[in-house]
């Protein structure tokens, strides 16, 4: 059933509404699943959860949000022209638009097409580093060894670790492609025992030491607040 635009604003959708995380994984979320006004945030699936609650604890109803599959991680070198496409297709239809990524791997390229459509974007090398909030993150230099992972990638662990490197079909690829690794950090957005509990597991299959640290949002929460004051 279509929305009727005289019927007011469609709710704003919470977590439990939201897509599945493989949904998020596979096809993202459009553009209008939560509607706002003014600002379109065009982020990573992965960030979903976590804008949307920023968005409803904020009061920030003047934000949409519209995300692109959080596989395209796998494949860093599709993500400025997957962003491009985005900010092209959208951006007649809003006054503002923020790019919720940061260089995820592009090699700078993603800031120098934002720059060019005239767009901007969180400060960063990648989500490790603006969860935990920019400035302590680079304070981690000894962490070269340390494999990350968010409440997300937790949660997707499987389809963003274990599948794509085929520990799942050549198990013994373990020690080779985590051979140089001494730990893995969970980098936890949120107090959830469950995700704890599987974030060690996760540290157990790939035979890395465990560290917690919970972030909360970070940098995130700083990026969009200046975007939703402008």
């Amino acid at each position: 059933m279509s929305h009727d635009p005289a019927s007011g604003p469609r709710p704003r959708p919470t977590a439990e509404v939201l897509p599945p995380d493989e949904v998020l994984t596979e096809s993202g979320l459009a553009a209008g699943t939560a509607e706002g006004g003014e600002i379109l945030i065009i982020a990573c699936g992965a960030l979903a959860r976590e804008i949307l609650a920023l968005i409803r604890l904020n009061g920030w109803d003047h934000m949409s949000l519209a995300c692109l599959p959080a596989k395209l991680h796998l494949y860093p070198e599709k993500i400025t022209e997957a962003v491009e496409a985005a900010v092209t297709r959208q951006r007649n239809r809003f006054n503002q638009i923020f790019v919720a990524y940061a260089d995820c791997g592009t090699g700078g390229l993603l800031q120098a097409k934002c720059d060019a459509l005239g767009v901007e974007m969180i400060a960063g090398p990648h989500c490790y580093s603006f969860f935990e909030g920019n400035d302590a993150f680079a304070r981690h230099a000894e962490e070269i060894t340390a494999f990350y992972l968010t409440d997300f990638l937790v949660k997707q662990f499987d389809a963003f670790v274990w599948r794509p490197m085929g520990l799942d079909r050549h198990p013994e690829l373990r020690d080779m492609i985590f051979g140089n690794y001494t730990k893995l950090v969970y980098q936890a957005q949120t107090e959830d025992p469950a995700l704890y509990a599987k974030a060690e597991e996760c540290a157990r299959r790939l035979g890395l030491a465990f560290e917690y640290r919970f972030t909360g949002y970070g940098d995130l929460k700083t990026a969009l607040a200046g975007a939703a004051r402008k």
